[in-house]
């Protein structure tokens, strides 16, 4: 098996950590540097991380996550975000891609105005490429916790506004979900059953 696939296969979502162990620094922002590997529509890059990891910024996230203890006792807990208005963002973003060779002015030109066509009045679809790419991100920054010999939940029970709020994120940035990270504890499950291929995949 390759080492990727076998990241992927022995992931778990971690609901136990090592509360004695921490993560420094560079750890932290290693994951983060992996998670923005992740793929994104014109290379937007439309993501941000908040890395929750301070005793009084746990604590205050608690509540907010409805009591999830796993909050207190992982390394960090992750709030990633996607942001809106994409467009206004992208040139900039693309801009090393350009300087780099990868493409050429024009398609450069085209990738800008095309966004600029899909994403400036349309906020239902600038919120949904925040989904989007938030989402891939923290995919890829699991897998990337699991390839360091660490474990990670994701996390959708929190209240989104709350969490919005108490952590000064703007209006233009949308938090997507809540990633702990840690260590693993002594009572976590194994990865559970997954549905069979034939069940899910379809060829047309």
């Amino acid at each position: 098996m390759s080492a990727i696939a076998e990241v992927i296969k022995s992931r778990v979502s971690a609901n136990s950590y090592d509360t004695e162990r921490s993560l420094t620094d560079a750890q932290v922002a290693e994951l983060v540097n992996l998670a923005t590997h992740a793929p994104s529509a014109f290379n937007l890059q439309n993501w941000k991380f908040l890395a929750v990891r301070s005793t009084e910024a746990k604590a205050r996230l608690l509540p907010l996550a409805f009591g999830q203890q796993k909050v207190m006792d992982a390394a960090v807990t992750f709030i990633v975000c996607g942001t809106l208005n994409p467009h206004v963002t992208l040139p900039a973003a693309l801009k090393p891609t350009l300087d780099a060779g990868i493409i050429d002015q024009s398609i450069y030109d085209m990738w800008v105005g095309a966004a600029q066509g899909m994403y400036q009045e349309n906020p239902q679809l600038q919120r949904d490429e925040a989904i989007r790419s938030g989402s891939l991100a923290a995919m890829t920054l699991m897998l990337a916790a699991k390839g360091q010999g660490l474990v990670s939940t994701p996390m959708i029970g929190f209240d989104q506004a709350a969490v919005a709020k108490e952590f000064d994120l703007s209006d233009e940035e949308v938090p997507v979900m809540l990633i702990t990270v840690g260590y693993p504890g002594l009572a976590n499950w194994p990865q559970k059953p997954r549905k069979a291929v034939n069940d899910v995949l379809q060829f047309v």
